[in-house]
Protein backbone atom coordinates (compact mmCIF):
# COMPACT_ATOMS: atom_id res chain seq x y z
CA UNK A 1 0.00 0.00 0.00
CA UNK A 2 0.96 3.62 -0.45
CA UNK A 3 0.02 7.10 0.71
CA UNK A 4 -3.73 7.45 1.39
CA UNK A 5 -3.67 10.59 -0.77
CA UNK A 6 -3.16 8.35 -3.83
CA UNK A 7 -6.91 7.67 -3.65
CA UNK A 8 -7.50 11.31 -4.58
CA UNK A 9 -5.03 11.40 -7.47
CA UNK A 10 -6.30 8.08 -8.86
CA UNK A 11 -9.93 9.23 -8.73
CA UNK A 12 -9.06 12.60 -10.28
CA UNK A 13 -7.53 10.87 -13.29
CA UNK A 14 -10.72 8.83 -13.76
CA UNK A 15 -13.40 11.39 -12.76
CA UNK A 16 -11.83 14.85 -12.93
CA UNK A 17 -15.02 16.67 -13.90
CA UNK A 18 -17.34 15.02 -11.38
CA UNK A 19 -18.40 16.84 -8.24
CA UNK A 20 -16.31 15.72 -5.27
CA UNK A 21 -17.65 17.96 -2.50
CA UNK A 22 -20.82 19.97 -2.19
CA UNK A 23 -21.85 22.45 0.53
CA UNK A 24 -25.40 23.63 -0.12
CA UNK A 25 -25.25 25.21 -3.62
CA UNK A 26 -21.44 25.37 -3.88
CA UNK A 27 -19.65 22.48 -5.59
CA UNK A 28 -16.02 21.45 -6.07
CA UNK A 29 -14.92 18.97 -8.74
CA UNK A 30 -12.25 16.33 -8.24
CA UNK A 31 -9.95 18.35 -10.51
CA UNK A 32 -10.37 21.41 -8.28
CA UNK A 33 -9.95 19.37 -5.09
CA UNK A 34 -6.78 17.76 -6.39
CA UNK A 35 -5.26 21.09 -7.41
CA UNK A 36 -6.22 22.83 -4.16
CA UNK A 37 -4.72 20.00 -2.08
CA UNK A 38 -1.53 20.21 -4.21
CA UNK A 39 -1.34 23.92 -3.39
CA UNK A 40 -1.68 23.11 0.33
CA UNK A 41 1.22 20.66 -0.09
CA UNK A 42 3.22 23.39 -1.80
CA UNK A 43 2.41 25.81 1.01
CA UNK A 44 3.55 23.30 3.62
CA UNK A 45 6.80 22.60 1.82
CA UNK A 46 7.43 26.34 1.57
CA UNK A 47 7.05 26.50 5.34
CA UNK A 48 9.53 23.72 5.91
CA UNK A 49 7.28 20.69 6.53
CA UNK A 50 9.27 17.47 6.66
CA UNK A 51 8.12 13.86 6.30
CA UNK A 52 6.17 12.85 9.41
CA UNK A 53 5.61 16.39 10.74
CA UNK A 54 2.23 16.82 12.40
CA UNK A 55 -0.35 19.41 11.26
CA UNK A 56 -3.57 20.31 13.09
CA UNK A 57 -6.92 20.80 11.33
CA UNK A 58 -9.60 22.57 13.34
CA UNK A 59 -12.63 23.08 11.11
CA UNK A 60 -16.32 22.16 10.85
CA UNK A 61 -17.61 20.20 7.85
CA UNK A 62 -16.64 22.63 5.09
CA UNK A 63 -15.09 22.00 1.68
CA UNK A 64 -11.71 23.18 2.92
CA UNK A 65 -11.38 20.13 5.21
CA UNK A 66 -10.69 17.62 2.39
CA UNK A 67 -8.48 20.22 0.70
CA UNK A 68 -6.23 20.53 3.75
CA UNK A 69 -6.56 16.87 4.81
CA UNK A 70 -5.30 15.48 1.52
CA UNK A 71 -2.83 18.35 1.14
CA UNK A 72 -1.13 17.42 4.42
CA UNK A 73 -1.04 13.72 3.49
CA UNK A 74 0.33 14.25 -0.03
CA UNK A 75 3.05 16.49 1.44
CA UNK A 76 4.13 13.63 3.73
CA UNK A 77 2.67 15.14 6.89
CA UNK A 78 0.47 13.65 9.62
CA UNK A 79 -3.05 15.02 10.13
CA UNK A 80 -4.17 15.87 13.68
CA UNK A 81 -7.97 16.43 13.43
CA UNK A 82 -9.47 18.64 16.13
CA UNK A 83 -12.99 19.55 17.20
CA UNK A 84 -13.55 23.21 16.21
CA UNK A 85 -15.28 23.82 19.55
CA UNK A 86 -12.08 23.26 21.54
CA UNK A 87 -10.89 26.09 23.74
CA UNK A 88 -7.38 27.55 23.68
CA UNK A 89 -6.00 25.43 26.51
CA UNK A 90 -7.35 22.25 24.85
CA UNK A 91 -5.88 23.29 21.51
CA UNK A 92 -2.55 23.85 23.23
CA UNK A 93 -2.69 20.33 24.67
CA UNK A 94 -3.44 18.67 21.30
CA UNK A 95 -0.70 20.63 19.54
CA UNK A 96 1.81 20.19 22.34
CA UNK A 97 1.16 16.49 22.84
CA UNK A 98 1.35 15.69 19.12
CA UNK A 99 4.24 18.08 18.51
CA UNK A 100 2.32 19.79 15.71
CA UNK A 101 4.02 22.99 14.59
CA UNK A 102 1.12 24.29 12.51
CA UNK A 103 -2.68 24.40 12.65
CA UNK A 104 -5.26 25.26 9.98
CA UNK A 105 -8.26 26.81 11.74
CA UNK A 106 -11.66 27.91 10.46
CA UNK A 107 -12.11 31.66 10.83
CA UNK A 108 -15.07 31.40 13.23
CA UNK A 109 -12.84 29.58 15.74
CA UNK A 110 -9.60 31.39 14.96
CA UNK A 111 -9.24 33.16 18.32
CA UNK A 112 -9.19 29.94 20.33
CA UNK A 113 -6.96 28.22 17.78
CA UNK A 114 -4.55 31.13 17.70
CA UNK A 115 -4.46 31.29 21.52
CA UNK A 116 -3.72 27.57 21.77
CA UNK A 117 -1.09 27.76 19.03
CA UNK A 118 0.70 30.57 20.85
CA UNK A 119 0.78 28.51 24.06
CA UNK A 120 2.18 25.53 22.13
CA UNK A 121 4.58 27.74 20.16
CA UNK A 122 2.96 26.70 16.92
CA UNK A 123 1.92 28.62 13.81
CA UNK A 124 -1.74 29.12 12.90
CA UNK A 125 -3.28 29.66 9.46
CA UNK A 126 -6.81 31.07 9.35
CA UNK A 127 -9.05 29.45 6.75
CA UNK A 128 -11.95 31.44 5.28
CA UNK A 129 -13.70 31.99 1.98
CA UNK A 130 -11.80 35.18 1.14
CA UNK A 131 -8.14 35.13 2.16
CA UNK A 132 -7.49 31.37 2.01
CA UNK A 133 -8.10 31.00 -1.77
CA UNK A 134 -5.82 33.99 -2.32
CA UNK A 135 -3.15 32.37 -0.12
CA UNK A 136 -3.32 29.13 -2.10
CA UNK A 137 -3.32 30.99 -5.42
CA UNK A 138 0.00 32.55 -4.45
CA UNK A 139 1.63 29.13 -4.01
CA UNK A 140 2.99 26.79 -6.68
CA UNK A 141 1.11 23.50 -6.49
CA UNK A 142 3.11 20.40 -5.65
CA UNK A 143 1.33 17.56 -7.44
CA UNK A 144 3.77 14.94 -6.22
CA UNK A 145 2.56 12.53 -3.55
CA UNK A 146 5.07 11.71 -0.83
CA UNK A 147 6.05 8.07 -0.46
CA UNK A 148 4.49 6.37 2.53
CA UNK A 149 4.55 2.79 3.76
CA UNK A 150 1.82 0.81 5.46
CA UNK A 151 3.34 1.48 8.89
CA UNK A 152 3.81 5.21 8.44
CA UNK A 153 1.43 7.30 10.54
CA UNK A 154 -1.21 9.20 8.54
CA UNK A 155 -3.52 10.52 11.27
CA UNK A 156 -3.25 11.00 15.03
CA UNK A 157 -6.80 10.85 16.30
CA UNK A 158 -7.32 11.83 19.91
CA UNK A 159 -9.78 9.73 21.87
CA UNK A 160 -12.55 11.41 23.82
CA UNK A 161 -10.66 11.15 27.08
CA UNK A 162 -13.40 10.18 29.52
CA UNK A 163 -10.68 9.75 32.10
CA UNK A 164 -7.46 11.73 32.20
CA UNK A 165 -6.00 13.42 29.13
CA UNK A 166 -7.03 12.30 25.66
CA UNK A 167 -4.65 9.84 23.99
CA UNK A 168 -3.65 10.08 20.35
CA UNK A 169 -4.40 6.91 18.38
CA UNK A 170 -1.83 6.54 15.58
CA UNK A 171 -3.64 5.40 12.44
CA UNK A 172 -1.32 4.44 9.61
CA UNK A 173 -1.72 4.75 5.86
CA UNK A 174 -2.18 0.97 5.82
CA UNK A 175 -4.88 1.14 8.53
CA UNK A 176 -6.90 3.78 6.71
CA UNK A 177 -6.43 2.50 3.16
CA UNK A 178 -7.46 -1.05 4.08
CA UNK A 179 -10.48 0.11 6.12
CA UNK A 180 -11.55 2.50 3.38
CA UNK A 181 -11.27 -0.19 0.71
CA UNK A 182 -13.35 -2.71 2.66
CA UNK A 183 -15.96 -0.09 3.63
CA UNK A 184 -16.14 1.05 0.01
CA UNK A 185 -16.47 -2.35 -1.67
CA UNK A 186 -18.11 -4.60 0.93
CA UNK A 187 -20.39 -2.26 2.88
CA UNK A 188 -21.26 0.99 1.13
CA UNK A 189 -20.59 -0.45 -2.34
CA UNK A 190 -20.03 3.11 -3.45
CA UNK A 191 -19.57 4.29 -7.01
CA UNK A 192 -19.28 7.57 -8.97
CA UNK A 193 -23.06 7.97 -9.13
CA UNK A 194 -23.49 7.94 -5.36
CA UNK A 195 -24.13 10.99 -3.22
CA UNK A 196 -22.97 10.42 0.35
CA UNK A 197 -24.40 12.47 3.22
CA UNK A 198 -21.62 14.25 5.10
CA UNK A 199 -23.21 15.14 8.42
CA UNK A 200 -20.77 13.11 10.52
CA UNK A 201 -17.97 15.35 11.82
CA UNK A 202 -14.87 14.98 9.67
CA UNK A 203 -12.65 15.43 12.71
CA UNK A 204 -14.00 12.04 13.85
CA UNK A 205 -12.79 8.78 12.31
CA UNK A 206 -16.31 7.59 11.35
CA UNK A 207 -16.81 10.63 9.14
CA UNK A 208 -13.26 10.49 7.81
CA UNK A 209 -13.26 6.85 6.73
CA UNK A 210 -16.83 5.96 5.83
CA UNK A 211 -17.81 9.35 4.38
CA UNK A 212 -14.75 11.32 3.17
CA UNK A 213 -12.30 8.57 2.29
CA UNK A 214 -14.96 6.24 0.85
CA UNK A 215 -16.34 9.07 -1.31
CA UNK A 216 -12.89 9.99 -2.64
CA UNK A 217 -11.87 6.37 -3.25
CA UNK A 218 -15.06 5.68 -5.24
CA UNK A 219 -15.48 8.98 -7.07
CA UNK A 220 -18.76 9.70 -5.26
CA UNK A 221 -20.00 13.14 -4.23
CA UNK A 222 -19.78 14.05 -0.54
CA UNK A 223 -22.45 16.60 0.41
CA UNK A 224 -21.47 18.32 3.64
CA UNK A 225 -23.56 19.65 6.51
CA UNK A 226 -21.42 21.83 8.83
CA UNK A 227 -23.74 21.48 11.82
CA UNK A 228 -26.41 18.82 12.07
CA UNK A 229 -29.99 20.03 12.04
CA UNK A 230 -32.85 17.70 11.13
CA UNK A 231 -34.64 20.08 8.76
CA UNK A 232 -31.42 21.11 7.01
CA UNK A 233 -30.45 17.42 6.70
CA UNK A 234 -33.82 16.60 5.11
CA UNK A 235 -33.39 19.46 2.62
CA UNK A 236 -29.99 18.03 1.63
CA UNK A 237 -31.32 14.46 1.39
CA UNK A 238 -34.09 15.61 -0.94
CA UNK A 239 -32.39 18.42 -2.85
CA UNK A 240 -29.07 16.65 -3.51
CA UNK A 241 -30.70 13.25 -4.10
CA UNK A 242 -28.56 11.58 -1.44
CA UNK A 243 -28.15 7.83 -1.97
CA UNK A 244 -26.19 6.89 1.18
CA UNK A 245 -27.10 8.32 4.59
CA UNK A 246 -24.52 7.86 7.35
CA UNK A 247 -25.28 8.94 10.90
CA UNK A 248 -25.11 8.23 14.62
CA UNK A 249 -28.26 7.12 16.49
CA UNK A 250 -29.24 10.60 17.72
CA UNK A 251 -29.41 11.79 14.08
CA UNK A 252 -31.76 8.93 13.24
CA UNK A 253 -33.95 9.90 16.20
CA UNK A 254 -33.98 13.54 15.06
CA UNK A 255 -35.03 12.70 11.48
CA UNK A 256 -37.60 10.14 12.60
CA UNK A 257 -39.32 12.71 14.83
CA UNK A 258 -38.95 15.69 12.50
CA UNK A 259 -42.48 17.11 12.14
CA UNK A 260 -42.21 17.82 8.37
CA UNK A 261 -40.22 14.76 7.22
CA UNK A 262 -43.06 13.55 5.00
CA UNK A 263 -42.74 16.77 2.96
CA UNK A 264 -39.30 15.79 1.65
CA UNK A 265 -38.65 13.36 -1.18
CA UNK A 266 -35.92 11.03 0.07
CA UNK A 267 -36.63 8.29 -2.46
CA UNK A 268 -33.07 8.39 -3.84
CA UNK A 269 -31.81 6.77 -0.63
CA UNK A 270 -30.62 3.20 -1.17
CA UNK A 271 -28.76 2.59 2.09
CA UNK A 272 -28.40 3.97 5.59
CA UNK A 273 -25.48 3.29 7.88
CA UNK A 274 -25.39 3.67 11.66
CA UNK A 275 -22.42 3.60 14.00
CA UNK A 276 -20.78 5.48 16.83
CA UNK A 277 -23.17 4.07 19.46
CA UNK A 278 -25.82 1.38 19.77
CA UNK A 279 -28.90 2.08 17.65
CA UNK A 280 -32.05 1.23 19.62
CA UNK A 281 -33.99 -1.47 17.79
CA UNK A 282 -37.23 0.53 17.93
CA UNK A 283 -35.51 3.49 16.28
CA UNK A 284 -34.04 1.24 13.57
CA UNK A 285 -37.40 -0.35 12.77
CA UNK A 286 -39.22 2.98 12.89
CA UNK A 287 -36.75 4.63 10.54
CA UNK A 288 -36.80 1.75 8.05
CA UNK A 289 -40.59 1.87 7.98
CA UNK A 290 -40.80 5.66 7.68
CA UNK A 291 -38.12 6.08 5.01
CA UNK A 292 -38.43 2.75 3.20
CA UNK A 293 -34.71 2.05 3.23
CA UNK A 294 -32.55 -0.50 5.11
CA UNK A 295 -30.36 0.63 8.00
CA UNK A 296 -27.10 -1.28 8.39
CA UNK A 297 -25.58 -1.08 11.85
CA UNK A 298 -21.86 -1.53 12.39
CA UNK A 299 -19.24 -1.22 15.07
CA UNK A 300 -15.80 0.21 15.50
CA UNK A 301 -13.59 2.57 17.45
CA UNK A 302 -11.06 5.30 16.79
CA UNK A 303 -8.37 2.70 17.42
CA UNK A 304 -9.73 0.42 14.64
CA UNK A 305 -9.88 3.04 11.84
CA UNK A 306 -12.91 2.62 12.72
CA UNK A 307 -14.87 -0.23 11.09
CA UNK A 308 -14.50 -3.66 12.73
CA UNK A 309 -17.87 -5.36 12.12
CA UNK A 310 -21.04 -4.72 10.14
CA UNK A 311 -24.39 -6.05 9.11
CA UNK A 312 -23.24 -6.67 5.56
CA UNK A 313 -25.67 -5.81 2.74
CA UNK A 314 -25.32 -9.27 1.16
CA UNK A 315 -26.06 -11.16 4.39
CA UNK A 316 -28.95 -11.48 6.81
CA UNK A 317 -29.62 -8.32 8.80
CA UNK A 318 -30.20 -8.81 12.51
CA UNK A 319 -31.70 -5.80 14.33
CA UNK A 320 -29.81 -5.08 17.54
CA UNK A 321 -26.67 -6.77 16.24
CA UNK A 322 -23.43 -5.11 15.10
CA UNK A 323 -23.08 -7.88 12.53
CA UNK A 324 -20.00 -9.92 11.75
CA UNK A 325 -16.33 -8.94 11.40
CA UNK A 326 -15.37 -7.26 8.14
CA UNK A 327 -12.95 -8.84 5.67
CA UNK A 328 -9.46 -9.57 7.12
CA UNK A 329 -10.55 -8.63 10.65
CA UNK A 330 -10.99 -11.04 13.56
CA UNK A 331 -13.12 -10.45 16.66
CA UNK A 332 -13.43 -12.53 19.83
CA UNK A 333 -15.25 -12.23 23.13
CA UNK A 334 -13.01 -12.94 26.13
CA UNK A 335 -13.10 -13.00 29.92
CA UNK A 336 -10.85 -11.04 32.28
CA UNK A 337 -8.06 -13.57 31.69
CA UNK A 338 -8.31 -13.18 27.89
CA UNK A 339 -9.85 -16.63 27.49
CA UNK A 340 -12.59 -16.87 24.87
CA UNK A 341 -16.01 -17.30 26.47
CA UNK A 342 -18.70 -19.75 25.39
CA UNK A 343 -21.34 -18.82 22.83
CA UNK A 344 -23.97 -16.54 24.37
CA UNK A 345 -21.84 -15.57 27.36
CA UNK A 346 -20.90 -11.93 27.99
CA UNK A 347 -17.28 -10.86 27.69
CA UNK A 348 -15.03 -8.14 26.28
CA UNK A 349 -14.61 -7.67 22.53
CA UNK A 350 -11.02 -7.93 21.30
CA UNK A 351 -10.00 -7.18 17.71
CA UNK A 352 -7.12 -8.11 15.44
CA UNK A 353 -6.50 -7.05 11.86
CA UNK A 354 -5.03 -4.46 9.48
CA UNK A 355 -7.41 -1.83 10.88
CA UNK A 356 -5.91 -1.84 14.40
CA UNK A 357 -3.88 1.26 15.20
CA UNK A 358 -0.11 1.33 15.50
CA UNK A 359 -0.52 2.45 19.11
CA UNK A 360 -1.09 5.51 21.26
CA UNK A 361 1.21 8.39 20.36
CA UNK A 362 4.13 8.45 22.82
CA UNK A 363 2.17 6.25 25.29
CA UNK A 364 4.01 2.90 25.30
CA UNK A 365 2.42 1.76 28.58
CA UNK A 366 -1.12 2.58 27.43
CA UNK A 367 -0.41 0.85 24.11
CA UNK A 368 0.86 -2.28 25.86
CA UNK A 369 -2.23 -2.33 28.07
CA UNK A 370 -4.63 -1.95 25.12
CA UNK A 371 -2.92 -4.25 22.59
CA UNK A 372 -1.93 -7.61 24.05
CA UNK A 373 -0.64 -10.48 21.91
CA UNK A 374 -1.81 -8.64 18.81
CA UNK A 375 -5.38 -8.14 20.06
CA UNK A 376 -6.85 -4.72 20.79
CA UNK A 377 -8.99 -4.71 23.92
CA UNK A 378 -12.03 -2.50 23.33
CA UNK A 379 -13.61 -2.22 26.76
CA UNK A 380 -16.96 -3.13 25.17
CA UNK A 381 -19.03 -6.04 26.48
CA UNK A 382 -20.76 -8.31 23.99
CA UNK A 383 -22.01 -11.80 23.23
CA UNK A 384 -22.01 -13.87 20.03
CA UNK A 385 -24.86 -15.97 18.64
CA UNK A 386 -24.68 -19.33 16.90
CA UNK A 387 -24.20 -17.67 13.48
CA UNK A 388 -21.30 -15.49 14.58
CA UNK A 389 -23.27 -12.22 14.92
CA UNK A 390 -22.07 -9.94 17.70
CA UNK A 391 -24.39 -8.10 20.10
CA UNK A 392 -23.11 -5.22 22.20
CA UNK A 393 -24.26 -5.51 25.77
CA UNK A 394 -22.61 -2.34 27.06
CA UNK A 395 -19.42 -0.48 27.68
CA UNK A 396 -17.40 -2.22 30.36
CA UNK A 397 -17.17 1.02 32.29
CA UNK A 398 -20.95 1.63 32.01
CA UNK A 399 -21.90 -1.68 33.66
CA UNK A 400 -24.03 -1.09 36.77
CA UNK A 401 -23.52 -3.49 39.67
CA UNK A 402 -26.57 -3.22 41.92
CA UNK A 403 -26.36 -5.25 45.10
CA UNK A 404 -24.10 -7.76 43.37
CA UNK A 405 -26.29 -8.10 40.28
CA UNK A 406 -25.07 -6.92 36.87
CA UNK A 407 -27.38 -4.46 35.12
CA UNK A 408 -26.59 -3.63 31.49
CA UNK A 409 -27.86 -0.11 30.74
CA UNK A 410 -28.50 -0.82 27.06
CA UNK A 411 -31.09 -3.50 27.93
CA UNK A 412 -33.07 -1.00 29.99
CA UNK A 413 -32.65 1.74 27.39
CA UNK A 414 -34.12 -0.56 24.73
CA UNK A 415 -37.24 -1.01 26.90
CA UNK A 416 -37.56 2.76 27.36
CA UNK A 417 -37.22 3.39 23.62
CA UNK A 418 -40.17 1.04 23.06
CA UNK A 419 -42.46 3.45 24.92
CA UNK A 420 -44.26 5.72 22.42
CA UNK A 421 -43.54 8.86 24.46
CA UNK A 422 -39.75 8.42 24.65
CA UNK A 423 -37.41 10.11 22.18
CA UNK A 424 -34.09 9.51 23.97
CA UNK A 425 -33.00 7.58 27.05
CA UNK A 426 -29.81 7.06 29.01
CA UNK A 427 -29.46 4.67 31.94
CA UNK A 428 -26.69 5.30 34.45
CA UNK A 429 -25.53 4.07 37.83
CA UNK A 430 -26.18 6.24 40.88
CA UNK A 431 -24.02 5.89 44.00
CA UNK A 432 -25.85 4.04 46.78
CA UNK A 433 -24.71 3.54 50.37
CA UNK A 434 -25.77 -0.09 50.74
CA UNK A 435 -26.30 -1.44 47.21
CA UNK A 436 -23.17 0.13 45.77
CA UNK A 437 -25.13 1.48 42.79
CA UNK A 438 -28.75 2.18 42.01
CA UNK A 439 -30.25 2.28 38.52
CA UNK A 440 -31.26 5.70 37.21
CA UNK A 441 -32.71 6.81 33.87
CA UNK A 442 -32.67 10.22 32.19
CA UNK A 443 -35.31 10.58 29.48
CA UNK A 444 -36.22 13.12 26.81
CA UNK A 445 -39.76 12.96 25.44
CA UNK A 446 -41.05 13.22 21.88
CA UNK A 447 -42.58 16.60 20.93
CA UNK A 448 -46.03 16.91 22.45
CA UNK A 449 -45.74 13.75 24.57
CA UNK A 450 -47.08 13.89 28.12
CA UNK A 451 -46.10 11.30 30.73
CA UNK A 452 -44.71 11.33 34.26
CA UNK A 453 -41.42 9.92 35.42
CA UNK A 454 -43.32 7.57 37.72
CA UNK A 455 -45.35 6.18 34.82
CA UNK A 456 -42.16 5.50 32.86
CA UNK A 457 -40.61 3.80 35.87
CA UNK A 458 -43.64 1.56 36.28
CA UNK A 459 -43.61 0.78 32.55
CA UNK A 460 -40.07 -0.58 32.75
CA UNK A 461 -40.77 -2.31 36.07
CA UNK A 462 -43.42 -4.40 34.37
CA UNK A 463 -40.99 -5.74 31.75
CA UNK A 464 -37.70 -6.55 33.48
CA UNK A 465 -36.46 -8.32 36.58
CA UNK A 466 -36.98 -6.45 39.83
CA UNK A 467 -33.28 -5.67 40.33
CA UNK A 468 -33.01 -4.07 36.88
CA UNK A 469 -35.69 -1.42 36.63
CA UNK A 470 -34.67 2.22 37.35
CA UNK A 471 -35.78 3.32 40.79
CA UNK A 472 -35.12 6.89 39.72
CA UNK A 473 -36.37 8.37 36.45
CA UNK A 474 -36.18 12.03 35.53
CA UNK A 475 -37.29 13.88 32.42
CA UNK A 476 -35.01 16.36 30.63
CA UNK A 477 -35.64 18.71 27.71
CA UNK A 478 -32.76 17.04 25.85
CA UNK A 479 -29.92 14.71 26.74
CA UNK A 480 -26.37 16.11 26.53
CA UNK A 481 -24.43 15.14 23.42
CA UNK A 482 -20.80 15.16 22.40
CA UNK A 483 -19.34 16.55 19.18
CA UNK A 484 -20.23 13.43 17.20
CA UNK A 485 -23.86 13.44 18.38
CA UNK A 486 -23.46 10.61 20.88
CA UNK A 487 -25.27 10.91 24.19
CA UNK A 488 -22.71 11.86 26.85
CA UNK A 489 -23.71 10.05 30.01
CA UNK A 490 -20.99 11.70 32.07
CA UNK A 491 -22.59 15.12 31.41
CA UNK A 492 -26.08 14.15 32.58
CA UNK A 493 -27.16 16.29 35.52
CA UNK A 494 -28.47 14.08 38.31
CA UNK A 495 -31.29 15.68 40.33
CA UNK A 496 -30.50 16.44 43.96
CA UNK A 497 -31.19 13.69 46.44
CA UNK A 498 -30.65 10.72 44.10
CA UNK A 499 -27.19 9.76 45.32
CA UNK A 500 -28.03 8.17 48.65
Amino acid sequence: MTNLARNLTDTTRAHAGRVAVRVDNAAMTYRALDEASARVAGLLHERGLKQGDRVGIMMPNVAEVPVVYYGVLRAGGVVVPMNPLLKAREVAYYLGDSGAGLIFAWHAFADQARGGAEQAEAESIVVDGDSFPDLLASVEPDFEVADAGDEDTAVILYTSGTTGHPKGAELTHGNLRSNTEVACTDIVRAGPDDVIFGGLPLFHVFGQTVALNVAVASGACLTLLPRFDAEHALRILAGHRVTVFEAVPTMYVALLHAPDRADYDTSALRMCISGGAALPVEVLRGFEEAFGVPVLEGYGLSETSPVASFNHPHREQKPGSIGTPIRDVQMRVVDNDDHEVSQGEVGEIVISGPNVMKGYWHRPEATAEAIRDGWFHTGDLAQVDEEGYFYIVDRKKDLIIRGGYNVYPREIEEVLYEHPAVAEAAVIGLPHSSLGEEVGAAVALKPGAVITAEELRDYVKGQVAAYKYPRHVWIMDALPKGPTGKIQKRDIVIPDGLTA
